[in-house]
């Protein structure tokens, strides 16, 4: 579908000089479709309830007993806050407060270098974040297994399609679908992933007696491995270089196309592989941790051009792109959850302030574009020269996407959505 530049639509209201902003009428609530029931769609929709926006949707293409796999997730003071003003208090998904990270230099399976550094914020998990966010939607507002195939504009509205055939009509759709996001192939269809070179293997333990209370992360050469204690066990992820070749034999399709691995993907040559690592490059107790862990997943860590901009407008209406569907980061940085969920709170203050107080919709739009943009290329930045340390996959460089593309500026990014 191609869509027109970032304006306004032609019917939008205006205000006049005669028509004081104190006095400016309440617009109608606008129907927002949230597409995407993670955490970014979750955190989205409750921002936006908690707002006064009453006609909020969530459409999440998994069905209820669609397993999901999101594993250790660090969330910064800006993205708690958020959580705190929703009234979510962090004893729900915060299971141990620490700060610390722990930097260990490993060379032939011996620690030679530990540095405490510490991190912005705290330790959680998907599934804990996850149940603390679904717990508090209104019943009614989250839709499972309906999953979008088409954005169509109806009579002047955006319609959305799904895979049966049915169709909802909204004002403003959001598209928060993850790394693989239909509304990024509709809206922003040049952008699409590229693998790095290297694969995600995370598993986790079930042992409630372990002694570690603080993030730990080993770098092996050509290598990393971090560890952090979740209720009752411990939750690693070990970062390999793999081709592509190797990733679609481990996990029966190629990176593009399984851009997450469940459990009943991960077959024996993958279970093989990653132990014989373990017992190569890691220290003996963590190897013995990796080598116990029976249900295991993965994910091939994706590269993608940096975006240009957030939202489209669609006929009198608009659609906007939220964390991961806007740009999936490399996990070192940290920064997934955190984009989604400030982006998510940015987005709805633009909402709330054309809403309540008749502020040009486009202008409000821009200015979050503005504010956000620039935070996503600089993590794809840091994502690059990070990698390029560790020396995973062999094609990062830092300041370059895989393609060779030269990674813009963030003076660029703004010039570029003015």
């Amino acid at each position: 579908m191609t869509l027109p530049p970032l304006t306004r639509p032609t019917n939008a209201p205006t205000r006049t000089s005669a028509t004081p902003t104190g006095l400016l009428p309440r617009r109608p609530q606008p129907r927002i479709a949230v597409v995407g029931g993670s955490l970014t769609g979750c955190t989205t929709a409750l921002l936006l309830l908690h707002a006064g926006f009453d006609h909020v949707a969530i459409y999440e293409a998994a069905p209820d007993a669609m397993p999901r796999g999101g594993g250790l997730i660090g969330l910064e003071h800006p993205a708690l806050d958020i959580l705190d003003r929703l009234g979510i208090d962090q004893s729900e998904f915060v299971a141990y407060e620490s700060e610390t990270v722990w930097q260990v230099t490993v060379r032939a399976r011996q620690p030679i270098h530990t540095t405490r550094q510490l991190y912005p914020g705290r330790n959680t998990t998907w599934t804990l974040l996850h149940t603390a966010l679904t717990t508090r939607l209104p019943a009614g507002v989250l839709h499972t297994g309906r999953r979008v195939a088409a954005l169509d504009v109806r009579n002047g509205q955006p319609v959305l399609t799904f895979g049966d055939g049915s169709r909802e009509i909204a004002d403003v759709v959001v598209f928060a679908d993850g790394r693989a996001s239909t509304g990024r192939r509709l809206l922003d269809p040049h952008r699409t992933l590229r693998y790095a070179g290297y694969t995600a293997h995370r598993g986790q333990t079930t042992t409630p007696d372990t002694p570690l209370r603080d993030f730990l992360r080993l770098e092996p050469s050509g290598c990393q491995y971090n560890v952090a204690p979740i209720p009752g066990g411990l939750d690693w992820t070990f970062y390999l270089t793999c081709s592509p070749t190797d990733y679609a034999h481990h996990f029966g399709a190629p990176p593009q196309r399984r851009t997450f691995a469940l459990p009943h993907h991960v077959g024996p040559a993958a279970h093989a592989h990653v132990d014989e690592q373990a017992a190569r490059l890691l220290p003996a107790p963590h190897a013995a941790t990796v080598h116990a862990t029976t249900i295991r997943m993965a994910a091939p860590v994706m590269d993608i051009d940096p975006p240009t901009r957030m939202a489209w407008p669609v006929g009198r209406g608009w659609a906007v792109l939220l964390g991961d569907a806007l740009a999936p980061v490399r996990p070192h940085t940290a920064r997934g959850a955190n984009n989604g969920i400030e982006q998510a709170a940015g987005l709805t203050t633009a909402l709330t302030q054309h809403h309540r107080h008749g502020a040009d919709l486009p202008a409000a739009l821009h200015a979050w574009q503005r504010r956000h943009l620039p935070t996503v290329v600089t993590a794809i930045q840091q994502g690059a020269a990070i990698v390029a340390h560790l020396g995973l996959g062999g094609t990062a460089t830092s300041g370059r996407t895989p393609s060779g593309r030269a990674i813009p500026s963030t003076r660029a990014a703004r010039r570029e959505i003015r």
